[in-house]
């Protein structure tokens, strides 16, 4: 697997294509990192961390709202292998004009833009989310 996070992305979106309510994913440090943050910011209901002796897994319980849409409308990769996006603790971007969230990984671990501009630190735009 060439970008793993790509793959997280792609997972989800697809899971809520087809009307799913938990998915699997193979896991990671960053992405735990980036689902704790979805639940922190109530993008998904939950999630478990499955250790099955090896990477481990983590099950997510994606959000729909009342008429059965998902929670998150878009879901998007911005740094890819081949263009990595930077950006200074003043530069980091808003999604949606504040109301979704960008997802970075910095010097001070992964976290959300509004974080970044907080503690005025930069890094890696992973991906947008609202």
């Amino acid at each position: 697997m060439i970008d793993p996070i790509a793959d997280y992305i792609t997972r989800i979106r697809n899971a809520q294509r087809a009307g799913h309510r938990r998915l699997d994913i193979p896991a990671s440090k960053l992405k735990r990192a980036m689902t704790k943050i979805l639940a922190d910011k109530g993008y998904i209901s939950k999630y478990i961390d499955i250790e099955d002796g090896k990477q481990g897994m983590i099950r997510l319980f994606l959000k729909y709202d009342s008429y059965g849409h998902p929670v998150i409308r878009k879901l998007e990769r911005v740094s890819k292998p081949g263009l990595r996006v930077y950006k200074g603790g003043d530069e980091v971007p808003r999604a949606q004009n504040g109301l979704g969230i960008v997802i970075l990984s910095t010097s001070k671990g992964v976290m959300t833009d509004k974080e970044a501009r907080k503690l005025n630190v930069g890094g890696e735009i992973l991906c947008t989310i609202y």
